[in-house]
């Protein structure tokens, strides 16, 4: 018996005798980070009254943080996901072609690139002369700032998204294979490692408070660890689709985004003061003037008060995963995947300029994934019935093709495994 589920771009296709059958469609929320396309913004840097950012047009640029005029840009070969890192005379940022590039932030001149196995999305951070960057081949690279040479790697058991932090002769780092490491700065010799229950990949540096420090898992937690020993102090769970977002301490307080597009405000003892919930993921959060900033994939750049109340929201066109904040002069900038950087008002979300990069195509944000399920009642002899379960290859609504898709590089635990004898992993699709 031949059956096709329909209605889809891929259908699957098999032939079987069957005695009974069930068919269940589960809607499964979409585990990986979205690639962006055209001249889509994900993250930007502030320093000196310069915007500095990488899109997905290949392009690094440098923009004046008053007028929105453009200084400089380098063209690089592969998109950017990645924020870049100012530090003295030099920016550092990783791109999709997987180098990692050092210009001259006030020219934008070429200085060194760093070529590794896989894509960068990690951000660079930069501590007592050496670049710490992860890398999609699983390994985090230490490199001489000024020279781009390595100085040691430490390879993990999967691939790495998240971004490191270095702090009093320490390196931190989660990775794909579920496991937050803490190591040594001078020689990436392992400290200790923290075992999470799914992928750490985090858009930015976990938060050290004091002795402790807390990031985030896709197993749902956020997690509170001591620096010193890797033995877990506490840990909350935020939502149902996972943690990419590392907590922000601001004014005494925890503020932890979530995939959900909630923002959970939190006592560094990891209780709950109170939550607002947006319309997308939430990468991270800035805290300005005792107000709290953060971008949403639904779109909208927000800014809340202490207490959680909105004051301002600002529509761009294209989700928003990241703001960043001038005090001196009370603005914030952010990218969005509309192909533009705006500045806005910090006080009133008012548009003060928007920079349109050299590319206007718009990046397409696809819908959750789809996966079946087929319960299979299989004869086994004439007098009995055994019972199997069967998962069927996920697949998901047609899509406008991407000019930067890619074949999937990884291989996740399903979330819908079933039992039985037959059961199995089912490989995500591609991104």
């Amino acid at each position: 018996m031949e059956f096709n589920f329909g209605g889809f771009e891929e259908s699957v296709d098999f032939s079987t005798e069957l005695e009974d059958f069930v068919v269940n469609k589960v809607r499964k929320f979409d585990r990986l980070w979205r690639c962006g396309e055209g001249g889509s913004v994900c993250f930007t840097a502030y320093h000196e009254e310069k915007v500095y950012f990488g899109a997905m047009d290949s392009y690094v640029y440098c923009v004046n943080g008053e007028t929105g005029e453009e200084i400089w840009r380098f063209r690089a070969g592969g998109g950017f996901m990645s924020a870049p890192t100012v530090h003295g005379n030099l920016v550092y940022i990783g791109s999709f072609d997987t180098c990692v590039y050092a210009l001259e932030k006030d020219t934008g001149r070429f200085v060194w690139k760093f070529r590794t196995s896989g894509k960068i999305f990690s951000i660079p951070f930069v501590y007592e002369g050496m670049v710490y960057i992860g890398s999609h081949d699983g390994y985090l690279y230490a490199l001489d700032a000024r020279t781009g040479k390595e100085i040691w790697r430490f390879k993990t058991g999967d691939e790495i998204a998240a971004c490191p932090l270095a702090y009093e002769d320490k390196v931190y780092i989660g990775s794909y294979d579920g496991y937050f490491y803490c190591l040594d700065a001078r020689t990436g010799k392992e400290i200790w490692r923290f075992k999470t229950g799914d992928q750490i990949q985090v858009t930015s540096t976990p938060q050290i408070v004091g002795n402790t420090v807390y990031f985030g898992s896709f197993d749902n937690h956020l997690y509170a660890v001591d620096c010193e020993t890797g033995k877990e102090k506490w840990r909350f769970r935020g939502g149902k689709y996972g943690v990419t977002g590392p907590p922000r301490y601001y004014k005494g307080l925890l503020f932890f985004p979530t995939r959900d597009g909630i923002l959970f405000t939190l006592t560094l003892n990891g209780n709950e003061i109170w939550r607002f919930k947006t319309g997308g993921l939430i990468p991270r959060v800035f805290g300005m003037n005792d107000n709290i900033y953060f971008g949403s994939e639904d779109g909208n750049a927000y800014c809340l008060n202490p207490k959680g109340k909105e004051i301002w929201r600002f529509r761009a066109g294209g989700p928003v995963y990241d703001m960043q904040t001038d005090p001196e002069h009370g603005r914030v900038y952010f990218g969005s995947w509309d192909c533009h950087v705006y500045c806005v008002n910090g006080e009133t979300g008012e548009e003060i300029w928007k920079f349109q990069t050299s590319s206007l195509r718009i990046s397409y944000t696809p819908p959750a994934y789809e996966s079946f399920e087929m319960e299979v009642r299989k004869t086994v002899n004439e007098d009995e019935l055994k019972e199997e379960r069967y998962d069927v290859k996920e697949v998901r609504r047609s899509e406008t093709e991407s000019e930067y898709s890619v074949k999937n590089e990884y291989t996740f635990k399903s979330e819908y495994q079933t039992k039985g004898k037959y059961s199995h992993k089912l490989n995500s699709p591609s991104v």
